[in-house]
């Protein structure tokens, strides 16, 4: 059978109240989705106020993009790089000291393709400490990038990714050990 979209029905998706998604689409348009560089102190305390959790020295540049920020927990000293999109339909987690580089796609959510009705799942991402995620990259929903992993510029990672381990391609897969000096 053919997919049926008109058949798609995420009514057991309840993200957060309506006025508040509102507002923070309103907030996200203003303090964040443009090339203006506004303080990353302000951009930190409004994620806070939305009921994320960012921890000290949290760099975010601008036009990034973040779903539903009471989703999302952030730690110490991590960088957000231009155009990077948290699709936060789930947790996101990331750790300490990640990099997150310039158009990073983390997506939590997706489309089961093999119900007609084309129906929403979702998974929650974890990122930590030490994780890079290479621009122009896509984080999977459900995928764990252990610590200190590295995802490669423009590569997908569809499965977790193993510790102080670089990954490449499309899928990513491993390519060598994560040596630091």
């Amino acid at each position: 059978m053919p997919t049926q979209i008109k058949l798609f029905n995420n009514s057991w998706y309840h993200p957060g109240n309506p006025i508040k998604r509102v507002a923070w689409i309103l907030v996200s348009a203003l303090f964040f989705q443009h090339s203006l560089a506004l303080g990353t102190g302000w951009k930190c305390f409004l994620l806070r106020i939305f009921g994320a959790k960012v921890g000290k020295g949290v760099m975010i540049k601008p036009n990034v993009t973040i779903k539903y920020p009471w989703f999302l927990k952030i730690g110490d000293y991590t960088w957000i790089g231009e155009q990077v999109w948290l699709d936060s339909l789930a947790s996101i987690t990331i750790g300490s000291n990640c990099c997150i580089s310039q158009g990073a796609l983390l997506l939590t959510g997706n489309h089961d393709y093999t119900k007609v009705s084309f129906d929403l799942i979702i998974g929650k991402i974890v990122l930590e400490d030490g994780v890079w995620i290479g621009a122009k990259s896509v984080v999977c929903p459900g995928v764990i990038c252990f610590t200190h992993s590295v995802l490669a510029v423009g590569s997908v990672a569809t499965k977790n990714l193993d510790t102080y381990s670089i990954y490449q391609g499309n899928p990513a897969i491993f390519k060598k050990k994560r040596i630091m000096e």
